[in-house]
């Protein structure tokens, strides 16, 4: 019985540290598309914030991400989709849901919404696959 408690103790700690999972091939494409048009915000002095986000998406589809974000500071919020997506959008909304005028920067499987808050506190941002195929996005943003 006390060889059957040791095995059972001895498989539950390789589950809880077993080695996470790596991206997958669509969210690599993904995030490596993002981090491209990341790189044209960066020549204006925007820094990209480290971490990003993942996430499945289809056709006519949106994503919702909270963010908290500083007046003062500007940002730009950069989403890209692998493969099979031809076409996303981002928009950024304020928390009582109002959309929040931005410039948009839209080509294909990229986009990007920039701002500067008035006010600090939550927001919003929307992810919205307007045409293609389901595929992975990646989103991240760049602030100054």
């Amino acid at each position: 019985m006390r060889v059957l408690g040791l095995l059972c103790l001895f498989a539950t700690a390789l589950v809880l540290h077993a080695a996470p999972e790596g991206p997958t091939d669509a969210e690599v494409k993904a995030r490596a598309s993002a981090l491209e048009l990341a790189g044209a915000f960066s020549n204006d002095g925007f820094k990209s914030r480290d971490g990003h986000t993942f996430g499945k998406i289809a056709p006519k589809e949106a994503k919702f991400i909270q963010v908290n974000l500083y007046s003062g500071n500007q940002y730009w919020f950069i989403a890209a989709a692998s493969g099979p997506a031809k076409r996303i959008a981002v928009a950024v909304f304020d928390e009582k849901g109002k959309f929040v005028p931005t410039e948009l920067y839209e080509n294909g499987a990229q986009a990007a919404a920039g701002f500067a808050p008035q006010a600090s506190g939550p927001y919003i941002v929307r992810i919205e696959e307007l045409s293609g195929e389901p595929a992975t996005y990646c989103l991240l943003y760049s602030y100054k």
